[in-house]
């Protein structure tokens, strides 16, 4: 009787059809990358690869079309000439590596060349005070754009362009649109010329400036990739407002980014005065563009966040392999350009395909 008084249980046509689920746990096959996408991710991990693997390209072609490139006379003045260049493009990607950029790079330089070679030759002053005093400029002119930059919240290039402005009339105001020769530095002031000079090591012509941008690059290489403000740079290029939720101090950080870059084109001034051998206040009008250039070619990112020092040393060390190729063949100076400008191209539009790498 107990039997047939129990509740009967009932089964859900969705509970009776469990059973002939399927209990399979669920896979997704292995998704095997194409080598075009692992030569993207690989070449955006180390961006210096580029660079140094067109300088290569670049070495060997221009030895094929002007033999006489391969020469160690032709590539010691392919450094030579891209020493003041290298210096700058140094400036210019600490600028870039935080989505920024200094059209006013070039002015800089001048006018602390300027402030360097009236105080040295014409009042007196010891070198090593008018160098200080130069390199001081340099960084005040700097430090003028941070503040800029972070205080009133303006574009760099707007900012930059604009001084680029008054720091090219402050020039021409100080100097009364003279030049300092030669023949008046070597006379009072020599030891400005001192990174124009050098030695002969097998048969090359290696000037102390081209040896003091190597050693430059490696120090601030070492600083950008290993120290705190160096991880600091990067932050703030790839995200301003992730950095400042981390904690990073974005103001001050980029102050003292543009504030060094403004020192490092006072040292440059020092080193363009030994290369050229004079002062003039029309000297480099083209070192902005190039700067940038180098620095573009390079595998710095113009969107701030990833790039090399060493890259752009070699980007520039590219645009003068370019040059002085170019004209070893024959080929006139418009399409020189016209050669640089194709670089520039090919670079930005190789940085936006590297990009889409971590999309």
């Amino acid at each position: 009787m107990a039997s047939e008084d129990a509740p009967t249980k009932t089964i859900s046509d969705y509970e009776a059809t469990l059973s002939k689920a399927d209990t399979a746990v669920a896979s997704f096959e292995k998704d095997d990358k194409t080598f075009v996408h692992k030569l993207r991710n690989f070449l955006r991990r180390n961006p210096t690869m580029i660079p140094a693997l067109v300088l290569l390209l670049s070495i060997a072609a221009f030895s094929i079309i002007a033999p006489r490139f391969l020469g160690v006379g032709a590539l010691s003045t392919v450094l030579k000439q891209v020493t003041v260049t290298g210096f700058v493009a140094l400036a210019q990607t600490l600028i870039i590596l935080t989505a920024g950029i200094d059209l006013s790079v070039g002015a800089i330089l001048v006018l602390s060349s300027l402030v360097m070679g009236n105080l040295a030759v014409f009042s007196g002053v010891p070198v090593v005070f008018a160098v200080l005093i130069g390199l001081v400029v340099g960084g005040i002119m700097g430090l003028i754009n941070g503040l800029l930059v972070t205080k009133m919240r303006l574009p760099p290039f707007i900012v930059t362009l604009g001084t680029l402005s008054i720091f090219e009339s402050v020039k021409l105001w100080y100097s009364q649109s003279e030049s300092i020769r030669n023949v008046d530095i070597e006379e009072k002031a020599p030891s400005l010329l001192f990174f124009g000079q050098g030695f002969n090591f097998g048969g090359a012509s290696i000037s102390y400036g081209g040896i003091t941008l190597i050693l430059f690059a490696a120090v601030l290489w070492y600083v950008l990739n290993h120290t705190a403000w160096g991880r600091h740079v990067h932050a703030i290029g790839d995200d301003p407002d992730a950095a400042m939720l981390s904690g990073i101090k974005v103001d001050r950080t980029l102050v003292s980014v543009y504030t060094v870059a403004g020192l490092i084109c006072g040292f440059a001034a020092w080193i363009a005065i030994g290369r050229v051998g004079s002062v003039s206040p029309i000297a480099f009008e083209d070192v902005n563009l190039a700067s940038i250039t180098a620095v573009v070619i390079g595998g710095t990112s113009l969107f701030g966040g990833r790039g090399s020092i060493i890259g752009s040393v070699l980007g520039a060390m590219i645009v003068g392999v370019f040059i002085t190729g170019l004209s070893l063949a024959g080929v006139d100076d418009y399409w020189q350009k016209f050669a640089a400008g194709c670089l520039v191209i090919i670079a930005v539009a190789l940085d936006q395909w590297l990009r889409r790498a971590s999309q």
